[in-house]
């Protein structure tokens, strides 16, 4: 193999292994040690340099960081399955402990001519706003509702997120000088751009819940709901009671969210049907947990046949039993068994099988193409459209996903508006800035707090369920206090904090094999990787993973460490008696919109 290099800005950005599986890429181990220091306020200020609501997002994330966690693969946990730490849930500790931010906000420079209509006010629209309106553009958001949000606002129950914190976070954005056009939805995008915006970028959501056509759909309508639209009834407080005994239908968050606000809305038989197995249902682990934790029971298996009613009187529904089975190339059929169909009493239905865009408003021959599913004809990192002024993203670009993908679109699609209103390729996408900095401040004395604790995952505490169940208002989870916090913090391995290797110092003396508890280490001739990840102290076997190879050392030999598994603990340095080891932090400062995204020399040569 060939020596690695450190200095490809992807190399250590990948072993951050939180950080990369983010799609904001926001720095978690930074975040997660300054709430260890107590320091709240500048914990919830790097959330919000790159992922915008940490508030929100740390009691609503999708948590794409958690699975990715090293934590999950190294912990030894009594035979049960290790715990990642609860990352999303100290992002929420950075929001609730902090002080007043305000006056850390970023300044507004000068207006610089420019005007960007921004239509919805989700979180990919305001993202893009909070991007550009410090940078002197106008930026105007439409958005149909009275208050910013989008769906944050229509669909996520009070009791997992209460409007205050809404407000607060869409709050910071809307003051950046940002015209909020509420109660105005945009009917014409050609008429849009005949008003004359430089820009203008579409974040609409995908406003559509799909329907479910079976037998009797029509005949019972007045009894069955689309999902997404019945919570956004909810939300506004135009629906405050269901019927006793419903039925929601769909594997996903949004079916999740539905069963959960229909148990405190009275339901006293609610149940999750569905077609696919539990394991494979596309809603979060913890979000069935939780449904399941509230005594909701979730069916599995089972297909919707027909609306069974009498005189438009919903009776309940018919579902034939199915089966997984998987062919050769693992693509899936679900096979009926052949047993009797199954039927349920129901008085309510719940239609929540996914959710598509919609964009009658936006004419078809304005330029903007789309393809056979209806949507927008992207460049895949520009979020450009055909029309060169007119970008896309969030659910609005690629489909339904989540909100911290919204806010990593948002991101993106700014670096494109600012270079194209610069009148640069919006396709050049500048590298991010990184930087690796020693954390040495003794012989064996680090600035970070190398020790590995021993704690397994802290739980959240809950209100109480008499409480929470009563009211579709009362949250549900508590989120941590300042000293479980504490302990959770310190459950982080401080992935970013890197092991750096100095052949040219090195005596190969193995002391770093003896000491690595992880056994990460290995001297050993080199070969191709599949050859050499086996002959390493310990086997290398998750290729996602990348090796550290050092170049050839003065015995022909070169040091391999195996990155998947290390704890960062710096016993590696501390032993090492030439210092060849040393322990350096990495961050990596994404490139946002403004002049660090622009060419530099073109700038200059502006000014000139």
């Amino acid at each position: 193999m060939q020596p690695t290099r450190i200095t490809d800005p992807a190399y250590f950005h990948k072993v951050v292994d939180c950080q990369w599986a983010c799609p904001a890429h926001t720095p978690v181990p930074e975040y997660i040690r300054l709430i260890g220091q107590g320091r709240y306020g500048d914990a919830y200020m790097v959330n919000w340099v790159s992922n915008v609501f940490p508030g929100i997002l740390g009691r609503t994330c999708d948590r794409p960081c958690e699975p990715a966690c090293r934590r999950g693969r190294v912990e030894e946990n009594n035979g049960d399955k290790p715990e990642p730490v609860a990352i999303c849930r100290l992002k929420r500790v950075a929001a609730d402990h902090k002080d007043d931010v305000r006056a850390r906000m970023p300044a507004i420079a000068p207006p610089n001519g420019k005007r960007i209509a921004c239509i919805g006010a989700g979180p990919s629209a305001l993202t893009v706003a909070r991007d550009l309106a410090p940078l002197g553009y106008e930026v105007t958001v439409f958005d149909g509702e009275a208050k910013a949000g989008g769906f944050i606002r229509t669909q996520i129950p009070r009791f997992r997120l209460p409007e205050s914190v809404i407000d607060e976070e869409t709050g910071y954005i809307l003051d950046l000088g940002v015209k909020f056009r509420s109660g105005e939805r945009v009917d014409s995008m050609r008429g849009l751009l005949a008003q004359g915006y430089d820009a203008v970028f579409v974040g609409c959501g995908a406003p559509r819940g799909r329907d479910l056509d079976v037998p009797g759909r029509a005949e019972a309508a007045a009894h069955i709901h689309i999902g997404i639209d019945w919570l956004a009834s909810v939300s506004f407080g135009h629906i405050t009671k269901v019927a006793p005994r419903v039925i929601v239908l769909g594997g996903g968050n949004t079916a999740m969210d539905c069963c959960r606000s229909a148990r405190r809305l009275g339901g006293s038989d609610v149940k999750v049907i569905v077609r696919s197995g539990f394991e494979e249902m596309k809603a979060s682990p913890w979000e069935k947990e939780d449904a399941v934790h509230e005594g909701i029971p979730i069916v599995n298996f089972h297909v919707p046949k027909s609306f069974e009613h009498q005189d438009g009187k919903l009776l309940g529904m018919k579902f034939e039993v199915v089966s997984a089975v998987y062919d050769d190339k693992g693509r899936r059929s679900l096979v009926p068994t052949g047993a009797p169909d199954v039927f349920f009493e129901c008085d309510e239905v719940l239609v929540a099988v996914g959710q598509e865009n919609a964009f009658p408003w936006i004419e078809r021959d304005c330029g903007i193409e789309f393809d056979r599913w209806g949507l927008p004809v992207l460049g895949k990192d520009t979020f450009q459209s055909t029309v060169p002024r007119v970008f896309f993203g969030g659910d609005a670009a690629f489909g339904p996903k989540n909100i911290i993908t919204a806010v990593a679109h948002g991101h993106e699609a700014a670096v494109s508006i600012d270079r194209f209103l610069h009148a640069e390729a919006v396709a050049v996408r500048p590298p991010p800035m990184t930087r690796l900095m020693s954390q040495k401040m003794g012989i064996h004395e680090w600035s970070y707090h190398n020790d590995v604790s021993v704690d397994t995952r802290f739980k959240v505490p809950w209100a109480a369920a008499e409480k929470a169940l009563a009211s579709i208002r009362v949250e549900v989870e508590l989120g941590f206090d300042a000293a479980t916090a504490f302990k959770e913090a310190s459950r982080c391995l401080n992935c970013d904090v890197q092991t750096v290797f100095n052949r040219d110092t090195c005596i190969e003396c193995d002391a770093c094999v003896d000491i690595c508890p992880m056994d990460c280490i290995t001297f050993t001739a080199n070969g191709d990787e599949a050859d050499l990840r086996t002959r390493l102290k310990a086997p290398a076997p998750h290729a996602a993973q990348d090796l550290f190879v050092s170049a050839e050392l003065k015995t022909g030999r070169v040091m391999v460490k195996d990155e998947d598994v290390c704890l960062h603990c710096g016993l590696c340095a501390e032993r090492c008696p030439t210092g060849a080891w040393d322990m350096q932090k990495f961050l990596l400062n994404t490139t946002q919109a403004g002049p660090g995204c622009r060419d530099s020399r073109k700038s200059q040569r502006e000014v000139a």
